[in-house]
């Protein structure tokens, strides 16, 4: 049986990326304004009255480290591309990971998992990014802030169906 291969959404939005170079212009002021929100959201939310001069330091390393940090996520997604292959539960679970995470429950958790680690990486890279960058907050603040930016900026978009 010979079985069509499809990239869909293995690792959006890279593969998209890569392919339409052109939406790099949406994707890098998109991603900018939602960590620029989520840090200044957190730092709002911890009522610190110097949320200015915290926010100057943090907020171009954070976008940076975002796009690192999705990477982890993005190798965790990969073994999806390579074993759909077959006609086994297997094959036919990373095949759904690719275009519809929703449509398996073993797509569904593996691609979680992948939004978990990355999210993890986010989470420690800010944490190690403050506290060498923003000594001013408290430890308490800086996890606080890292969760934050963990949660909220995971790369959910792996989540949505490409079809």
């Amino acid at each position: 049986m010979n079985r069509e291969i499809r990239l869909y959404n293995l690792i959006l939005p890279v593969w998209l990326l890569w392919l339409l170079p052109q939406t790099w212009l949406a994707v890098l002021p998109g991603n900018l304004a939602v960590d620029c929100l989520v840090l200044y959201g957190a730092l709002s939310l911890l009522h610190r009255t110097d949320k200015g001069a915290l926010f100057r330091p943090l907020w171009w390393r954070f976008w940076l480290l975002g796009f690192a940090a999705d990477f982890p996520g993005v190798l965790w997604m990969l073994p999806a591309f390579f074993t759909t292959m077959g006609d086994n539960f297997w094959a036919n679970a990373m095949e759904f990971v690719m275009h519809d995470p929703f449509g398996h429950p073993l797509a569904f958790f593996w691609t979680l998992a992948a939004i978990t680690i990355a999210g993890f990486f986010v989470y420690r890279f800010d944490l190690a990014c403050m506290r060498r960058h923003c000594p001013a907050l408290s430890q308490a603040e800086q996890r606080k802030v890292a969760l934050a930016m963990a949660v909220v900026t995971a790369p959910w978009t792996f989540l949505i169906p490409v079809y």
